[in-house]
């Protein structure tokens, strides 16, 4: 399998992350995002999103979606649990990650981090939902090892790849115990 991607970027990590704990092999194809290399005719013709992560199977199957792609490596390890419920519950908070967090701490770090936009010049509307996510996952945590209690999974994997780089784009994990704790357990389980 070849992963292509952008080693500082969330969505990319996720992905790299779930193939090493399990052992899978690969090999890393680098993409430059700011330079277009996602947008070429050789890229776009085997990933007509033009976005990473996306990989190659050997197979010559393709796969692009952070999320989806994490999913697909996931099955039938402990990543992804075996009940119908739970699966969807791990569903959940991947499809809650792209829609309500990763727009707002994800974009505000690229915003920041990629363009050299000011914190002084961050979009306040971003920083405004990014918080209120924050603080749904600090609510989430309160008494629990993991996102879904007991036993980590992509969902903690999905989350855990923007949430530890926050600080990039100038939000303040500190007033957020169980999130730092979380982050902690994760980056231990991930061997970071």
């Amino acid at each position: 399998m070849r992963i292509f991607g952008d080693s500082i970027s969330g969505n990319c990590l996720k992905v790299k992350w779930t193939a090493d704990l399990l052992g899978l092999p690969y090999t890393w194809a680098q993409v430059d995002i700011m330079k277009g290399e996602t947008r070429t005719p050789a890229f776009l013709a085997k990933f007509p999103q033009g976005q990473v992560p996306a990989v190659a199977f050997d197979d010559g199957r393709s796969l692009a979606q952070s999320n989806a792609i994490i999913r697909y490596l996931a099955h039938g390890s402990r990543l992804l649990p075996e009940d119908r419920f739970a699966q969807a519950q791990v569903d959940e908070w991947l499809f809650w990650e792209q829609y309500s967090h990763e727009p707002y701490i994800a974009t505000t770090r690229f915003h920041v981090l990629y363009q050299g936009r000011p914190l002084s010049e961050r979009d306040a509307w971003r920083v405004e939902r990014g918080q209120k996510a924050l603080d749904f996952m600090e609510g989430r945590l309160a008494g629990r090892t993991w996102l879904l209690g007991d036993a980590f999974s992509i969902a903690d994997i999905a989350l855990v790849a923007y949430t530890r780089m926050a600080g990039d784009g100038g939000f303040d994990l500190g007033p957020r115990p169980n999130v730092r704790a979380w982050i902690a357990r994760c980056e231990t389980e991930l061997k970071l």
